[in-house]
């Protein structure tokens, strides 16, 4: 970024030599939310600004990957500007990824039904005078070339299991790139939580992380409690995001649904504690370990876990029915 002393504004960008930069230049893909889109359009114009800045570049194919890419997309197509598409977000006007309401209706079988949902949603091309013009094919031949696949958590007051944007946008491009070319992308999240000691930690270890440091920590289950009612969808909605990112990107173990069923189903006081405050969330919760066993997520469930489980989730939906 080129700064304006006086008032800290970015006024423009410039290339940092290659000698410096020591590396090549990394072609890179970004999936915006309609939030970003709508808040900040002159970053997203920056960001393309970027893109086409590094591939004016004269330099070498191999210390320039955004440059060789748009060249030969460019002797693909002849499109230079559709060549140097990279930022991608729903159609104007909407927001989301598609993947909550897929992932809730159950009516999905594998990553192509999950990579069709994303692309219609986000296939749509923004930067500089580009305002959310129609691109899948676009889109999908960058996601060919994605070997890496990175989400930023910038605030504790979220993490990846308690809101679906992280798996509908993350997991969705996890699953997408996979559906293209029969290969997971390596995933990272990046913790910048704290600028002066920011970590890059593996899907893998963010997600142990998060369900050893809350999702299954007593002391968060009893401040759950105490909420009744909200308290309880919390639990619910825990469990949904955890299984929308094993839909996605194949995360979570199977020592983690043992955990998920024996801490938020089997155990009396949150059984007792689920039944009595909103036992749609225990029925919820129930389902979906269940249908994670059923699709092969959960892939060896102990037989006796699976049948108590059953027996709740039959109990449950009868005392709805009475309820009803």
């Amino acid at each position: 970024p080129v700064w304006d002393e006086a008032s800290r504004r970015v006024t423009g960008l410039a290339a940092i030599p290659a000698g410096e930069l020591g590396r090549p230049r990394i072609d890179v893909t970004v999936r915006i939310s309609g939030f970003f889109r709508d808040a900040f359009p002159h970053v997203v114009a920056l960001l393309d600004d970027a893109v086409r800045l590094a591939a004016g570049l004269d330099e070498p194919d191999e210390d320039n990957y955004v440059r060789a890419h748009v060249l030969a997309d460019t002797r693909e197509h002849g499109d230079e500007r559709r060549a140097t598409m990279r930022i991608f977000g729903s159609r104007p006007g909407a927001y989301g990824a598609g993947l909550l309401p897929l992932i809730d209706s159950r009516n999905w079988r594998d990553d192509a039904d999950l990579a069709e949902v994303y692309a219609v949603w986000g296939g749509f091309a923004y930067g500089r005078g580009v305002e959310g013009v129609p691109a899948r094919q676009d889109m999908e031949a960058a996601y060919r070339r994605i070997a890496v696949a990175a989400k930023n958590v910038d605030t504790r007051e979220h993490d990846i299991a308690d809101s679906d944007d992280y798996f509908q946008y993350h997991g969705g491009m996890i699953a997408t790139v996979r559906a293209l070319t029969g290969r997971a992308p390596a995933a990272y999240v990046g913790d910048s939580t704290r600028p002066d000691a920011v970590r890059t930690r593996t899907l893998s270890e963010e997600t142990s992380r998060i369900f050893r440091a809350r999702v299954v920590n007593p002391r968060w289950l009893a401040a759950m409690r105490r909420h009744g009612y909200k308290g309880a969808f919390e639990l619910a909605a825990t469990v949904d995001y955890l299984f929308g990112y094993d839909a996605t990107t194949g995360v979570v173990a199977d020592w983690m649904y043992d955990k998920l069923a024996a801490t938020y189903v089997l155990d009396p006081e949150n059984q007792a504690f689920l039944a009595e405050s909103n036992p749609w969330a225990l029925h919820g919760i129930a389902e979906r370990l269940l249908e994670a066993a059923s699709r092969g997520m959960w892939e060896h469930p102990d037989p006796d876990v699976l049948r108590e489980l059953q027996e709740v989730y039959l109990k449950s939906e009868g005392d709805l029915e009475e309820d009803a």
